[in-house]
């Protein structure tokens, strides 16, 4: 009952270090000295960077994120235990309907029915609490991580920098040497002073996931297509 987080990460997605031109003064006295005239050129520099990689692979992002799917296991369990006890029932049902009188059935399918709605508003809520505390996690360390970034931007002479995290960026391309997500998390983590997590205690953060239920139904299996038939 596992899902990656798939979910999305609301951070900035576009870092524009600006260009910085010093121009000669057109106007200035012939006798002016050439030092004085001379141009600083503007970074040129384009870079890319995975944003939600970056965070989520930060020593405070492992940390953080290891620390939540840790906070909802108990509440996986649950419900993976009712799920299973709402499939059994199913079970039950099926099979022993043909020998259950019509108030029976229906008194059983009103059960099934009963805790299979509480089992999906339970999972809805657990996974919207789930959400809104990576999201949490997530705009907190992003917010910090846009300095680390824009000290390495402006440090290496970079004009753009441009987030490739998301299905939509317009980058089609781009070489690997241009890919500053690894010392951009490097930057952060040498700030952050947070150690880098134990091998064995780093995971892979997964909110509830999602369980999908036939409803129960008082009436007898569908009768399968004769031999040699294909079903439509």
């Amino acid at each position: 009952m596992t899902r990656k987080i798939v979910s999305t990460l609301s951070v900035a997605a576009l870092l524009s270090a600006g260009a910085l031109a010093q121009a000669a003064d057109t106007n200035a006295a012939p006798a002016a000295s050439a030092t004085t005239n001379s141009i600083v050129a503007a970074p040129t520099k384009v870079a890319i960077i995975n944003i939600q990689a970056a965070i989520a692979n930060t020593n405070e992002g492992q940390r953080d994120l290891d620390a939540l799917q840790k906070k909802f296991e108990p509440k996986q369990i649950e419900l993976k235990s009712l799920s299973d006890e709402v499939d059994n029932l199913k079970k039950q049902l099926a099979a022993q309907t043909s020998a259950l009188n019509d108030e029976e059935r229906n008194k059983r399918v009103q059960a099934i029915e009963t805790k299979q709605k509480t089992l999906q508003r339970d999972l809805e809520d657990a996974q919207n609490d789930y959400q809104t505390q990576s999201n949490e996690i997530a705009q907190r360390i992003g917010t910090k991580l846009m300095q680390s970034l824009d000290a390495y931007a402006k440090q290496n002479g970079y004009a753009v920098v441009i987030d490739v995290s998301q299905q939509q960026s317009p980058v089609l391309w781009a070489a690997q040497s241009v890919d500053i997500t690894k010392p951009v998390i490097d930057a952060y983590n040498a700030a952050s002073g947070v150690p880098a997590p134990t091998p064995t205690a780093k995971t892979t953060p997964s909110a509830p996931s999602a369980v999908t239920h036939r409803p129960a139904t008082s009436s007898p299996a569908a009768p399968r297509p004769a031999s040699g038939t294909t079903p439509k």
